[in-house]
Parts: C-alpha cells; sequence; structure tokens
C-alpha cells in the first residue's frame, strides 16, 4: 500500500492497538520486519498509521505476538478492511481542520456516545443559528467560506442520530450551557426547544446538571466518550486552548468512565430534565 502523507485518528489507533500488541509481547519492530518480509520502517509507519496493513498480514501479527483476544482481533479486523472506505467527512479535508473530521469519523463507527458538556450544547445537537455564532466567536475571525464549510460539517455530523441502527446517545449538558445566550434570545430559545425535541428519541438520554447538584464540584470537564465495538477500543475526545486531542490509554479510558459515572449521579433524570429545559426556554 503507498505510504500516506497524513494519518486519519482512526488509522493511527489501529496502527497504535498493533504497536501495543507487539510491544506487551516483548518483541522488536526488527523481529516483525523479518516476519513480514520487509524493513523495520515500514513496521514503524503501519503502527503510526500511515501505511495500510492487510486483513492477512494483521492475523499474522496476532499470531506472532500471541494474542488470545479474538474480539479485539476481529474488530481492528473490521477496521483495517474499512480503511479504503471513504465517509461523508472526507469531502470537507482541506476545508476544515482534519481534527474536526477526525471527531465525525469517530461518531461515526461508535458503538455508543456518551458527553459531557459544560458551555456549550453538544454538537450534533446544534442548529444551525448556534452553530454559526459559535464558529462566529472563533479568534481571529474565520474567513466567510471557512466558517460556512465548519458550519456544514457540523450540521451534517448530526446525521448520526437519525440513521439507521443509530447508536445511543448520552448526554450530560450543565445548567451553564443551557443559559449561555449565544446568537440572542431567538436563536437560544430554538435551541432548547431543539434539544427538547431530540430528547424525546428512545435513543437519546439528555439529562441536565443544575447549578443546586452538590458533590461533582471541581469534576466539570467536557469530553465525548465514544464506545468501540470491545472496550480496548473506546476513545475519549476532549477539546483544549490547543485543539482536539484523542486519549485511548485505558488509565485515561477507566478515569473518563468514571467522571462520566460521577456527574451522571447528581444529574437530573430524563422527564425532569425536559421539564427544566422547557423553563429555561419559557423564560428567554
Amino acid at each position: 500500500m503507498p505510504l500516506r502523507s497524513t494519518a486519519t485518528a482512526r488509522q493511527e489507533r489501529l496502527g497504535a492497538e498493533l504497536r501495543k500488541m507487539r510491544e506487551a509481547a516483548g518483541i522488536t519492530a526488527r523481529d516483525t520486519a523479518r516476519l513480514l518480509g520487509t524493513d523495520p520502517a515500514k513496521v514503524s509507519h503501519i503502527e503510526a498509521g500511515r501505511l495500510g496493513v492487510s486483513e492477512e498480514r494483521l492475523r499474522r501479527l496476532a499470531a506472532f505476538y500471541e494474542c488470545g483476544d479474538t474480539a479485539l482481533i476481529d474488530a481492528l479486523v473490521a477496521m483495517a478492511n474499512g480503511q479504503g472506505r471513504k465517509g461523508w467527512w472526507e469531502t470537507y479535508r482541506g476545508v476544515v481542520p482534519a481534527a474536526l473530521l477526525d471527531v465525525a469519523e469517530l461518531e461515526h463507527h461508535a458503538a455508543h456516545l456518551r458527553t459531557i458538556q459544560i458551555t456549550h450544547i453538544p454538537g450534533v445537537f446544534q442548529t444551525e443559528d448556534y452553530t454559526r455564532t459559535v464558529f462566529g466567536y472563533a479568534i481571529p475571525p474565520l474567513p466567510e467560506n471557512e466558517l460556512e464549510a465548519r458550519v456544514a460539517q457540523r450540521l451534517e455530523r448530526s446525521g448520526v442520530l437519525y440513521r439507521d441502527a443509530a447508536p445511543p446517545y448520552e448526554a450530560l449538558v450543565h445548567e451553564a450551557a443551557l443559559r449561555m445566550r449565544f446568537g440572542g434570545g431567538k436563536v437560544a430559545q430554538a435551541q432548547l426547544e431543539h434539544i427538547q425535541e431530540l430528547s424525546h428519541l428512545p435513543h437519546i438520554s439528555v439529562r441536565v446538571i443544575p447549578f443546586a447538584a452538590d458533590g461533582h464540584i471541581g469534576s466539570g470537564h467536557a469530553m465525548l466518550y465514544a464506545s468501540g465495538p470491545v472496550r480496548p477500543l473506546d476513545t475519549v475526545q476532549i477539546d483544549s486552548a490547543h485543539g482536539i486531542s484523542f486519549l485511548h490509554a485505558a488509565p485515561h479510558l477507566a478515569n473518563y468512565r468514571v467522571l462520566y459515572d460521577t456527574l451522571a449521579e447528581v444529574a437530573l433524570d430524563r422527564a425532569r430534565s425536559r421539564e427544566f429545559i422547557h423553563s429555561i426556554s419559557r423564560d428567554l
């Protein structure tokens, strides 16, 4: 396969799992190269996601590394077999930042999605006007064509909620995010009404963390937790002042599962959350 100039987060993840598997077996890249009849540099490219790997090679590697986790191997094979297929997000490559495309790809392949949002409405729940306002606050300001492309790409991401066999989506949204008036009262009100509509879909859970909730002070941290076909392939996506990051080390995944469960304990249930959102909307 040709060498990629850049790798998506999903391609990097496949390579990283192969590297973890090799290192757990105590096998060097040089030994792996001998098995594949290639050189260590190509093994490095495979493990960095810059070079694809066939199903036959992947299964040979798993056997060589004595990996007995058949569910993980099958999941990695599925990832490898799908590397040549382009998702809808690829139409935006070179137009919007690659990390935003990686988020869309992550959501597309997830078996289950959970998010915590403190100051913003979850991306896939956002209306067009709300999204345009949020991106309009970028510093420095975005060129008009890039602003419109980001809005279109974010709106298209919401398709994950409506497709056949859509993944369960659980959102913990802080009251602060609900009270932010991005775009003014009318935009904010329309956004809250949209969330209420989504909350009636059976696979979507929207729960509010009110200001009055106890026990979560200092725990608030926005994140998206995407469950893979097997737990070792779960991924956490977080935003920071320096950009988007993807975490998949086992300790990180465990910590964010605890964070989500901790905040879920103090959040209102679905029915009370719907009423709470309605009361905020009514006051706008």
